[in-house]
């Protein structure tokens, strides 16, 4: 809808993490779904929530973020990985191609990246 700011899921499992990432993006202006610390709590809220983009941390505890990114992409919502890691061979395969933005979150990294996402 028109004048509705973008609504932005945020998946991850660490509550300082996602209550900090939260803070930010309504600070930026977005609303935000979620955060949840799980894919079955992810994969619910994609199917029944509008978004416009998603941020996923990439180790959820012992959980892996694949089968949400499989779903975003599948429904054609673009998203960024969020991690701790270096090195891309951390993301799931089929997703290596995707933004990435570094924990810890640098405001004016998110914010761009955010915004350039929801651009594309």
């Amino acid at each position: 809808m028109a004048g509705q700011p973008a609504r932005i899921l945020v998946v991850e499992d660490e509550a300082l993490v996602a209550n900090a990432l939260e803070y930010l993006l309504i600070e930026f202006g977005y609303g935000v779904v979620g955060p949840v610390p799980s894919t079955g709590k992810a994969l619910k809220l994609i199917a029944v929530e509008a978004i416009d983009i998603a941020l996923l941390d990439v180790n959820l505890g012992n959980e892996r973020i694949d089968c949400v990114a499989e779903a975003l992409a599948s429904a054609s919502i673009p998203f960024i990985f969020t991690t701790g890691y270096s090195n891309r061979s951390a993301l799931p395969e089929a997703f290596r191609d995707r933004p990435v933005i570094n924990k810890p979150y640098q405001e004016e990294q998110l914010r761009d990246a955010v915004g350039q996402l929801l651009l594309a």
